[in-house]
């Protein structure tokens, strides 16, 4: 069976920085491409960044950008997405997601595009 586990959340205050993984089985990594995606009570699920197969091409949001780091370790089968600085804005549910493609360097921004999800990591910015 394939699973993506999201794993790493928890409280952080307002400036600090958490590390999140996102740990696959069943399947092997290096054939997916890889995005992060958040939703916060009341809102819509939005994108947070983006990395390709090879890891050599990253993509963020706005919000993101400066901030928060993704990588991955395709031994380990493993994402992470590094975050600083944080904001209680970035409060929220993090999902990581997976699409196979034979692309090595593309990423892809669209959540629909996505055939596997993870069930989340709770993300709280609060002091």
């Amino acid at each position: 069976q394939v699973h993506l586990v999201e794993s790493g959340g928890g409280l952080v205050q307002p400036g600090g920085s958490l590390r999140i993984s996102c740990a696959a089985s069943g399947f092997t990594l290096d054939h997916y491409a890889i995005g992060w995606f958040r939703q916060a009570p009341g809102k819509e699920r939005e994108g947070v960044s983006y990395i390709s197969r090879s890891g050599g091409r990253t993509d963020y949001a706005d919000s993101a950008k400066g901030r928060f780091t993704i990588s991955r370790d395709n031994a380990e089968n493993t994402v992470y997405l590094q975050m600083n600085s944080l904001k209680p804005s970035d409060t929220a549910v993090y999902y990581c997601a997976a699409r196979e493609t034979i692309r090595s360097d593309s990423y892809y921004r669209q959540a629909e595009s996505y055939a596997y999800w993870g069930q989340g990591t709770q993300v709280t910015v609060s002091s």
